[in-house]
């Protein structure tokens, strides 16, 4: 079964835009663990417009499944991955004032950097992914630097979904296929939702993981967070 992580950025979105701690971020991660989800995702950025960096060492006190820290490799937010030791940390190609993360690493261009930061964290002990479009040359790109794992970008492929689903995860089953010929994992993430989620599971070989969190939290305000996991849970069995 693929492993559901979920990304709580949005919860410490809503917790900041009114100040104090509601909702609790720490007491919404134990709850969406106890609710069935195997993972908890962060991604703080620079501005800490949702999660902050404070919050980052509270969370490793919680998590008991997976943690998984992503963001973009600058000193700061290595030094925070480095201090604490999450299972997993995805390296993205933010730029600083980027809304949210919308296209992968050139894993050849940038093959330098790659390769100097999946070395320190991994002398750490952290496994690490990287956040690809999903083209075989970039899979391979990230094979070569060293990375454990990719996380594919799925915002395209919800983008296309309801147009034709076969032509939208094409490239996602190709790639994934040679992630698997050369041997380094495949997670996948961005826009994946009740819709799509299960359709692109069945598609993708290998599929080991998704992080979800827009999605997962819109729907919880309907149908309640217990619910909503249970219900994601189902789309990847």
């Amino acid at each position: 079964m693929t492993r559901l992580s979920v990304n709580v950025n949005k919860v410490a979105t809503l917790r900041n835009s009114r100040g104090g701690n509601l909702p609790d971020l720490v007491q919404v991660a134990k709850d969406c663990e106890a609710f069935g989800a195997q993972g908890i995702t962060v991604h703080p950025r620079p501005d800490e417009r949702h999660i902050r960096y404070s919050d980052v060492p509270l969370l490793k006190e919680i998590v008991t499944t997976e943690y998984n820290i992503e963001g973009y490799p600058n000193r700061r937010f290595l030094d925070l991955v480095l201090a604490n030791k999450p299972h997993q940390c995805t390296l993205v190609p933010d730029a600083p004032g980027v809304l949210t993360s919308d296209q992968g690493w050139d894993t050849i261009g940038q093959a330098e950097l790659l390769r100097d930061v999946v070395t320190e964290l991994q002398e750490a002990g952290i496994r690490v992914s990287l956040f690809v479009d999903a083209e075989e040359r970039f899979v391979e790109g990230a094979k070569a630097v060293g990375a454990d794992r990719i996380e594919f970008y799925t915002g395209n492929y919800a983008k296309d979904f309801s147009k034709d689903p076969d032509l939208a995860v094409a490239a996602h089953r190709l790639s994934a296929q040679k992630a698997q010929e050369i041997g380094i994992g495949v997670n996948a993430g961005h826009d994946l939702n009740l819709e799509n989620l299960s359709f692109y599971r069945k598609s993708v070989p290998g599929l080991l993981e998704v992080s979800i969190g827009h999605a997962l939290i819109s729907d919880a305000l309907y149908f309640g967070l217990q619910n909503v996991i249970q219900m994601y849970l189902r789309q990847l069995r």
